[in-house]
């Protein structure tokens, strides 16, 4: 684990190489790594779909979620390592993001 925290800033989506898609936190430089990803095949796509989205109390708990459990990918990526956001705490913190800043999960958009 490296000691410096992460302050997440951006939703994402990206799209996996099966075509099914997630969004996730980031900030510039986990942006680049995902744009590097892209670049590499090991994801099909990254879009950014909110910028400086507000430091809300949700994202504090996902943020610390974050920065206690991954690191930021290499610059020499071999794999794409997505988040896993587990029942509870944090998964209520990242949906809460996702609707404070009008971003419809795959369930509501059924």
């Amino acid at each position: 684990m490296n000691n410096e925290k992460q302050t997440l800033d951006m939703i994402e989506q990206i799209t996996r190489n099966d075509g099914t898609k997630y969004y996730e936190l980031a900030n510039i430089v986990m942006n680049g790594r995902a744009e590097k990803a892209a670049e590499l095949g090991l994801i099909k796509e990254v879009r950014i779909l909110k910028l400086n989205i507000p430091h809300s109390s949700a994202v504090g708990v996902y943020e610390d979620y974050v920065n206690q459990n991954y690191t930021v990918p290499p610059m020499e990526l071999t794999e794409w390592v997505e988040y896993k956001k587990p029942e509870g705490k944090v998964l209520d913190a990242f949906n809460e993001i996702l609707k404070a800043n009008h971003i419809a999960t795959e369930d509501s958009a059924e």
